[in-house]
């Protein structure tokens, strides 16, 4: 019984970091279409909302069955509750990855981002990009200490959102209110994803060490 349960959790926690790892895969698709005006780039991460939504309820449904029909204990039960807080990161990851397609089929064939936040936001999108993958990694490897890792380059991403209100807000900024309103939105989308990765790992530091997970 103990090694059906087992065998069962291992393959939810493999689908859980191939699904931050397929985020991020979005996320990184979405930026590419917002800063090459890729119509077609957007409409692929903007159909993968029915597979998003059926792999988040597939993960949710066995998370119940475990503590259901398995009454998990110790660390068994820390793992499970650590993944369905963590599937409800990875749908929240997707949804913002989403957003930012949305906004780029939007405003195709212009390109909403203006020079002056260009590089702001490419460092942004790789940040965040890498912090899924990062994510994915420490939920297959159970890292302890992914947490703090991974929060140590959301700050990064923090400052880079900080940044852009800087150049919003600035006396030279000539773009006008639409592409500023379209800008903060962006940096937000970024931002939030940031977090909603760091979550993750710190989910991963509580099923490790028993400790809960700080923000």
């Amino acid at each position: 019984m103990r090694e059906t349960f087992h065998a069962e959790l291992d393959s939810l926690i493999n689908d859980l970091a191939k699904a931050a790892r397929l985020a991020g895969h979005m996320m990184a698709n979405a930026s590419t279409a917002l800063n090459q005006a890729d119509l077609a780039l957007a409409e692929l991460v903007l159909s993968s909302e029915g597979e998003m939504k059926a792999l988040c309820d597939d993960m949710n449904q066995r998370c119940v069955r475990l503590l259901v029909l398995q009454a998990p204990v110790a660390t068994d039960l820390r793992v499970v509750v650590a993944a369905m807080h963590a599937v409800r990161d990875v749908e929240r990851m997707w949804n913002l990855a989403q957003h930012i397609a949305k906004l780029a089929r939007l405003k195709h064939p212009a390109v909403p981002i203006p020079d002056d936040v260009r590089p702001v936001f490419a460092r942004m999108s790789m940040l965040a990009t890498s912090l899924a993958q990062d994510a994915a990694t420490a939920i297959e490897r159970r890292d302890p200490l992914s947490g703090q890792r991974l929060a140590q380059a959301d700050d990064e991403v923090d400052a880079l959102r900080r940044r852009t209100f800087q150049i919003l807000f600035a006396e030279d900024w000539a773009h006008g209110v639409e592409p500023a309103v379209d800008a903060a939105l962006i940096g937000r989308y970024y931002e939030r994803f940031a977090d909603h990765a760091v979550a993750i790992a710190r989910q991963v530091s509580f099923l490790v060490t028993g400790l809960p997970p700080t923000r």
